[in-house]
């Protein structure tokens, strides 16, 4: 597997644009389109929010009854959840006309709205968005990149990534964009990600494949403790790269979970770095954990507390409220046997040996905790397993931004 340019038009035959429709933003695009030639096979995962938005029911039962898919329609400022029929009107609106535009049947059409809740959307600007992003479809990689730009929200840059490896017939490309900053917390986030492929591959495993990916990517990721209305995660492959289908659980199967595993684990983490008004990455590892349930409850409790993170913001070793927030996870540990470390570019420190302060030296502590990308490791002395959980510092800016996020 090798990293590559681009997003999502890196794979063969996937077509993307971005347009200004006004919709919220005056001086920007906020309008996507994501376009395969050919069909796709098509899989998703969704918030597990009980409030739900219209884009993600209706994306949720293409997922489940479509045979295929061809295109994505993404608005960014108006999230058209909690709108009730209009909402869903508006959602076979857009891809009435998405359907018009590019000469495909309309259950061959996804959407993804993020943005503020609660407000309608202007759906006259929004089939307009349509019309102007079905002439500007081009499959270089700048139209993926438009499409990375055109999708986010409070997001500071765009997020995207693609790899390639070598597959029975053919090279296979995987690439990926979302957005993603707030109201972020497992499961899923208030993210948006669409993952592209040419690998031939059976719908049934595609899905397969995501379903268990999202448990160690994004659903490891957490910016505020706020689970969203609107999170979506789909992946479309079209079978361009000419490799033999894959219809079984294969060499080229595991190949193709790796490489989808490292668009969406990085994509998950430029996300929790790219937390809104946070200034570092802060990343928790959980090593010799009894089972992989209890690492994975562990290391989410210490990257959503607010303490902790607040913490990392102030470049503070402050190790007793990491220890606490493992203590509340709902896992049963010993606090006497617990190991922590701190590390990043600057260096590498222990901090807490069996759960009380280890003899170290605050000035290095808050030298390594100062960097752009921070790594907390904790040591449960219990078993095997492991789990990597991502979030960000918690700042006074975070606060700024959503006071007046509806302004």
């Amino acid at each position: 597997m090798k990293k590559t340019e681009g997003g999502v038009t890196a794979a063969k035959g996937f077509f993307a644009a971005a347009a200004a429709a006004g919709i919220k933003y005056k001086d920007r695009m906020d309008m996507a389109m994501l376009y395969s030639d050919v069909p796709c096979v098509a899989a998703g995962t969704f918030t597990t929010n009980v409030v739900k938005a219209a884009p993600v029911l209706w994306d949720q039962r293409l997922v489940a009854e479509s045979d295929f898919a061809q295109a994505v329609v993404v608005n960014a400022g108006i999230a058209n959840a909690c709108t009730g029929k209009e909402g869903m009107d508006y959602c076979e609106r857009t891809v009435e006309k998405a359907a018009e535009v590019l000469n495909i049947p309309s259950h061959a059409v996804f959407v993804a709205s993020t943005g503020v809740i609660g407000n309608q959307l202007p759906i006259d600007r929004i089939c307009a968005g349509v019309e102007a992003l079905g002439k500007k479809l081009s499959d270089d990689l700048a139209g993926g990149h438009d499409a990375a730009l055109a999708i986010m929200t409070t997001d500071t840059h765009e997020k995207e990534v693609a790899v390639q490896f070598e597959a029975e017939g053919g090279v296979v490309t995987v690439g990926g964009m979302c957005k993603g900053s707030g109201m972020i917390h497992p499961n899923m986030c208030t993210m948006l990600s669409f993952v592209t492929t040419d690998m031939a591959i059976s719908k049934e495993l595609l899905q397969e494949a995501l379903s268990e990916d999202v448990k160690d990517t994004y659903n490891m990721v957490s910016v505020d403790g706020d689970t969203s209305t609107n999170d979506t995660c789909l992946v479309l492959a079209n079978g361009k790269a000419g490799n033999k289908k894959v219809l079984e659980k294969n060499e080229d199967y595991n190949k193709f979970k790796q490489a989808l595993n490292y668009v969406n684990e990085n994509l998950a983490k430029m996300m929790a770095g790219d937390g809104e008004g946070a200034t570092a990455l802060f990343e928790v590892k959980v090593v010799h954990a009894e089972d992989k349930e209890q690492a994975v409850a562990l290391s989410k409790s210490v990257v959503s507390s607010n303490l902790t993170k607040a913490a990392i913001y102030g470049h503070d070793a402050n190790w007793g409220r990491i220890l606490c927030a493992l203590g509340y996870s709902g896992v049963q540990f010993d606090p006497e046997k617990v190991d922590l470390f701190f590390e990043s570019e600057a260096d590498r420190i222990q901090i807490m040996k069996d759960g009380v302060a280890a003899n170290y030296s605050e000035e290095k502590a808050t030298k390594i905790l100062s960097q752009k990308e921070v790594r907390a490791i904790v040591d449960m002395k219990m078993g095997e397993a492991s789990a990597t959980a991502w979030g960000c510092d918690l700042t006074y800016d975070y606060v700024k931004i959503n006071a007046d996020y509806r302004s």
